[in-house]
């Protein structure tokens, strides 16, 4: 039986609060570039790339040096979020090791980001010349 006042579904990983996005760049940002924006460089802004989706996330505390998802900042660190790591050695791109589950938890957590933050631009495939 249904309530009348029974709340709509929540959809998954929405934020508690709506946040307005912009819609998503196309822009390519090197991978260089990316590393830079780790929030230590002054005039550049804090971007967390996850499959080659690069997300700001500047102002968020949580990305901040010294502040627990720190390690995330100006890097592609599909393999950390896959296995829920915060080792800086497996804040790498490659993710083609982690099983079936764990690349459901980087999926997880790319819809998180997306839920959440712009889009600013993408990577290159790894390898590509630019």
């Amino acid at each position: 039986m249904s309530d009348a006042t029974e709340q709509p579904k929540k959809e998954k990983f929405a934020p508690k609060e709506p946040v307005a996005l912009n819609p998503p760049k196309d822009d390519i940002i090197d991978r260089d570039y990316l590393a830079k924006c780790n929030g230590t460089n002054d005039g550049y802004p804090t971007l967390v790339a996850i499959k080659g989706d690069v997300f700001d996330v500047s102002g968020k505390e949580t990305y901040a040096p010294g502040k627990g998802y720190h390690v995330f900042a100006g890097k592609e660190p599909n393999r950390a979020l896959g296995l829920s790591s915060l080792k800086p050695e497996d804040c790498i791109s490659d993710f083609s090791e982690l099983s079936d589950k764990e690349k459901q938890v980087l999926n997880d957590w790319h819809t998180f980001f997306s839920k959440r933050y712009n889009i600013v631009g993408r990577l290159p495939s790894e390898g590509a010349n630019l």
